[in-house]
Parts: C-alpha cells; structure tokens; sequence
C-alpha cells in the first residue's frame, strides 16, 4: 500500500493519510475504523467496541465489490463473526443496564452481514470448486459462511421467516453443496432445524443426520447440538436412541423419555417433560415431545393387551391401569384417546360404545410398520 498526505486539514480521523493498494483502493476509512475499534475494544466498553466494528464493518462492505478476486473473504468473514460477538455482548451490556434486551444492537448487525451477504452472492464470476483463494476467483466462495451467521442471528432474534430469503438463493446456484465441509454441516443443521420449526420432519431429520454424520469426529459439543434436535424428530418418527448413545453425548435427559415410551409409562413421561420442561421449551422441542405421547398411549394400551390376552379389552382395565399411573382419567377421556390412535392406525380395531370394549384385530393389533414410519 502506499501513502500520500491528504490534503484535507480538516480530518478528523486518526489517520491522516490516504492509504491506496496497488488496485487503487482507499483503504483510509477501513485503517481508521479499524484503529478506533482497537482502542474502544482496550476500554472495554461493549456498546462502544460495537459501534466502533460497525464501522470498520461498513468500510469495509464499502470496498470489498471493488476488491479484485476473493482475497479478502478470509477478513470478510472475520469482520462479519466479530459484529455478531460484539453486537451480543453490547445488548447483554445495555439489558443489564436498563432491565430488557431490545436487541437492537443485533438487528443492526443483522443489517451488516446481509450487506456482506449480497455483496459475495452477486459476484458476477462463476464460483469454481475447491480452487484456492486468488485475484480472479469469486467472491461467492464466501457466501455459505456468512449464511450461517445470518441463520445463527435470525434464530436468536426468533425471525426464522428470515431464513427463507437465504435459502432459495444459496440452494439454487448450489452453493450449499461444496466448499469447507465445516461451512456445510453448520448449514445442513440451521435448515434441519428450520423444517423441524415447520413440521417438515422428513427434511428435518435429512438435513440433521448430514450434519450429524459428517461433523468433525472430535466436535462432541457440536454433535451434542444436532442431536439435541435429530433425537426429537427420530422419537416422533418412532425411532429411539440407545441409552448408550444418549450417555456417551451427556444427553441423560432423554433416557427415562425414551424409556417411559418404551413401556408406555405415562407418568414418567409427563414427570419428565415438567422436570425439562424449560430447556425443551428453549430449544423448541417441548412440542414435538408432546406429540411422541401419542405412542406412549399406543404402547399402554398394548402392554394392557399382552397382560390380559385376549383380543376383547375392557375399557376399565385400561382407566384403572392410567388411574394406576397417577392419572386422573375416565371412560370418554380413554375413548377419545383410543379412537385417535384406531385414526392414525396405531391400532388395529374398534370400540364398542355400548359395552365399554376395545375390539382388537386378531391379526397386528399394534402394528409396529406404523410407528416406525418414514414421515
């Protein structure tokens, strides 16, 4: 770079000199953000150290469509993942003096990376596989990280509507299929989350067991994350964990859930779901948990069956063997639940209304092809 004094006396920055690369670029702007946001960081105050990177933030988005090739993406994703650090730790900052988090210092970083966002999808060059960073390559090498980061925003700011403006256009120039594989397991695993968020469960658990399987195989708490959402999604497919895999990621919560489906045990599993209830809430799974009850109430009804064997089950025997579990249950409570099952074809049968009887098939009652269901 070279430097030629700036004719402006009026400068109010701390560099007083226009600073040019051999491309013609003034990186003047970018030197004294850069400079400013140093020494706010020193001070220490949050809500300055991100208004100072904001800055440097902008500068830079300013000149990096000028910039030739894609030798700046590396700093580029730097700058980007430093204003969504600072932008948190300025909201913490602010909420702890005023009482409340209005997030705003995180929607404006929001604003930032969508600028970095546009500025690398629109690089007129074609994006080549695995070629190395260079003066001619393209800028949309860099996209697929961003995305990420954006995604990561977006769930936090509970604006996942967001998501769908990042997604069609990444997927339809390919651009979530190749690049660093770390990139790609973070995307695959903000998308399964995001089908799950919208019922799609089959693309959820496709997405998750991509990021599942290809993340890093020393990456424990990466893998504990996409687990916390793939074992959901698996249970309400009717697919469950082994205890050993469950103890070895630290994810002992879900034991006695899978557990208590396995037995149809109503009661451990409503005590389980109030004893996690908060940090299934949080994450967004308290629902789908909801939802795998309905297989817990299959596997009671069956467990009533094979201890009375016999194809005719008096409705009683069931309310008893609820009552017995702690709930506090009658018959037209147990009919409802059985003609929900008898709809979804979790059994095989008929009620009786008149005689209180659940008439089983002789042949499957409890067909097992059902519960464990490709969605």
């Amino acid at each position: 770079m070279n430097s030629n004094n700036s004719s402006n006396s009026n400068n109010n920055t701390r560099y007083n000199e226009k600073v040019m690369d051999s491309n013609g670029i003034d990186w003047s702007n970018v030197v004294n953000s850069f400079l400013e946001a140093t020494d706010d960081a020193e001070a220490g105050d949050a809500i300055k150290i991100f208004q100072s990177h904001s800055t440097l933030h902008s500068n830079l988005n300013h000149i990096i469509s000028s910039s030739p090739g894609n030798t700046l993406i590396p700093l580029l994703h730097t700058i980007c993942n430093n204003t969504y650090q600072t932008a948190i730790l300025a909201d913490t900052q602010h909420a702890m003096s005023k009482g409340r988090n209005d997030h705003s210092r995180l929607n404006a970083a929001v604003t930032l990376l969508q600028e970095s966002f546009s500025k690398t999808l629109n690089d007129r060059k074609e994006l080549i596989v695995d070629s190395p960073l260079s003066e001619s390559g393209s800028k949309k090498i860099g996209v697929l990280y961003i995305v990420n980061l954006l995604f990561a925003m977006y769930f936090r700011l509970n604006t996942l509507r967001l998501c769908k403006n990042l997604l069609r256009p990444v997927e339809t120039r390919n651009l979530h299929k190749s690049g660093d594989m770390g990139d790609m397991v973070t995307y695959k695993y903000y998308v399964g989350r995001l089908h799950m968020f919208e019922d799609n469960y089959s693309e959820a658990e496709e997405n998750l067991d991509y990021a599942l399987l290809h993340c890093h195989k020393n990456a424990i708490g990466n893998k504990r994350r996409i687990l916390n959402y793939l074992i959901p999604v698996k249970l309400v497919g009717g697919r469950l964990p082994t205890v050993k895999l469950l103890e070895k990621y630290n994810l002992r919560e879900y034991i006695p859930l899978v557990v208590a489906i396995q037995r149809g045990d109503l009661r451990l599993f409503n005590d389980t779901l109030w004893k996690y209830q908060d940090k299934f809430i949080r994450r967004g799974t308290y629902l789908l948990f909801e939802k795998c009850k309905t297989v817990c109430h299959r596997n009671l009804f069956k467990r009533v069956f094979m201890i009375l064997e016999k194809h005719q089950v008096p409705l009683d025997n069931v309310v008893n063997a609820m009552k017995w579990l702690g709930l506090d249950i009658d018959l037209d409570e147990v009919e409802c639940i059985l003609a929900n099952l008898i709809f979804k074809k979790y059994v095989r049968g008929y009620i009786s209304h008149s005689k209180r009887v659940l008439v089983l098939s002789k042949k499957d009652p409890f067909p097992k092809s059902v519960i464990v269901k490709k969605y």
